[in-house]
């Protein structure tokens, strides 16, 4: 076929395939493949930081359950430990203070109001 004054060859369409170097391919497949490795390595130590901090914090919640297990125990024996006790005492103690600093404040108030 004669189109425009060129001769077109019938099935030959598209691009012609272009001359790839084959020492440049092979490169640029290494450079990838190197790539790939390290960005799968990185993964890995992500994802063992990530499961040894989760452990951690497994053995943690498990001692910490322990420790709540023995108070029950205790209670269940009639005996009040003294990590409760320390915390029974100091909530009340805070809300005396907290008493406290809300009566000196409202007496402050009372004074201001009362000297105009």
């Amino acid at each position: 076929q004669v189109v425009g004054g060129k001769v077109k060859k019938p099935g030959k369409r598209g691009r012609k395939p272009a001359k790839i170097d084959l020492k440049a391919k092979l490169e640029r497949s290494r450079q990838s493949a190197r790539e790939c490795r390290a960005r799968k390595k990185l993964r890995y130590q992500y994802l063992e930081e990530l499961v040894s901090s989760r452990e951690r914090a497994i053995c943690a919640l498990r001692e910490e359950l322990e420790m709540y297990k023995q108070w029950c125990m205790a209670m269940d024996q009639g005996k009040i430990p003294s990590e409760i006790k320390a915390l029974l005492t100091g909530e009340e103690q805070g809300k005396a203070q907290q008493n406290s600093s809300k009566l000196a404040k409202a007496g402050k108030t009372d004074a201001n109001s009362s000297n105009p």
